[in-house]
């Protein structure tokens, strides 16, 4: 429908956005009302009377009519209003954007292994197809998808850690180096690097290999699995053997012309896989007690902190978003075609 308005292409991509972002609000205020957790009781207590129960129920605005609550809901919104943290007692705004850099960070380092291993790993494998190299490289990539991260997590410490002392353990740096550096930007690695403190920034990297290793690595197996996939398709057109007779390598013909074609197609798969690990690094994040936003997220789940977890449900929506716009402004860089 939107396709069919006459509006200019940044117009309809505004409008897209717009409706995208209601549905998003519908969605998450629809999971806030359908939840099982009572919202009064988790803020009163158990032992709360009928009086307290009452009072608090109204300036929730519960009473009303759920038109009424959902537009009263999208105004707080719009104000930047998203309730107050049961847990910690703060905004609950202000709690995401304290522990949202930590995830961003593990998640940063994690895909940029992910990809930087997988997509090399994915031309090889298609270039060698069914030859023992690419059935190694697909050993590899099933056992990625395979194993459990939290297992693979706790092997990781167990033996990298515990055993052999490569790596730091949990969390995101030593204790006695809690505090040294001033939290600038909440990015533990750039604070440390701009306080010049450069015994902090290696203990953090210590502490950052391997989680972002492990997740790395899960991302490292469909990224790979997707290259291999869509190399395939790409060294069977004739473009490709129009190449070679040519008298082009077999290197200039492989990476200079079949994965210039693949690329807007890559852009889209880190992009997903990048978002999934924004939004999915709960079990890595539990295993290592890593700060962050998946575990901020859990604990407010698990005591029914609904503007905690609306929130979050709304943040990892417009990261998605985020990544799409993302997406198809790379669109227009890697495919002319597209502009």
């Amino acid at each position: 429908m939107i396709q069919n308005l006459r509006l200019p292409g940044l117009s309809r991509q505004a409008v897209a956005i717009a409706i995208t972002l209601l549905g998003l609000l519908v969605l998450t205020f629809v999971i806030g009302r359908m939840m099982p957790a009572d919202p009064v009781r988790a803020i009163v207590g158990e032992e709360a009377t009928r009086d307290t129960y009452q009072r608090v129920y109204l300036q929730l605005g519960l009473d009303r009519p759920l038109y009424e609550q959902f537009f009263l809901y999208v105004g707080d919104v719009l104000t930047g209003d998203f309730g107050t943290s049961i847990r910690t007692g703060r905004p609950v705004i202000e709690d995401i954007l304290y522990v949202l850099p930590a995830t961003i960070e593990l998640a940063t380092f994690a895909i940029l292994f992910g990809a930087g291993l997988g997509i090399p790993l994915g031309v090889i494998a298609a270039v060698n197809r069914d030859k023992l190299l690419d059935q190694v490289i697909r050993i590899f990539s099933l056992l990625g998808h395979s194993m459990p991260i939290f297992w693979t997590g706790m092997i990781g410490l167990l033996v990298l850690y515990a055993h052999l002392g490569w790596v730091g353990g949990g969390g995101r740096m030593s204790d006695y180096y809690i505090g040294l550096v001033d939290e600038r930007t909440g990015f533990l690695l750039i604070d440390a690097a701009l306080a010049r403190d450069w015994e902090v920034f290696r203990d953090a990297l210590n502490h950052l290999v391997l989680p972002a290793s492990i997740l790395g690595y899960s991302s490292a197996a469909y990224i790979t699995r997707m290259t291999r996939s869509f190399m395939l398709d790409q060294i069977g057109q004739e473009y490709v053997t129009t190449a070679r007779v040519k008298g082009l390598s077999a290197r200039q013909t492989i990476w200079k012309h079949a994965f210039v074609n693949i690329r807007v197609q890559l852009v889209t798969i880190v992009a997903l896989a990048y978002g999934s690990l924004l939004e999915g690094a709960v079990l890595i994040e539990t295993v290592f007690a890593w700060p962050g936003f998946g575990q901020y997220l859990t604990n407010n789940l698990l005591i029914g902190d609904m503007s905690a977890v609306m929130t979050c449900v709304l943040i990892i929506g417009v990261i998605f978003i985020t990544l799409n716009l993302v997406s198809d402004a790379l669109y227009r860089i890697f495919d002319p075609r597209t502009r």
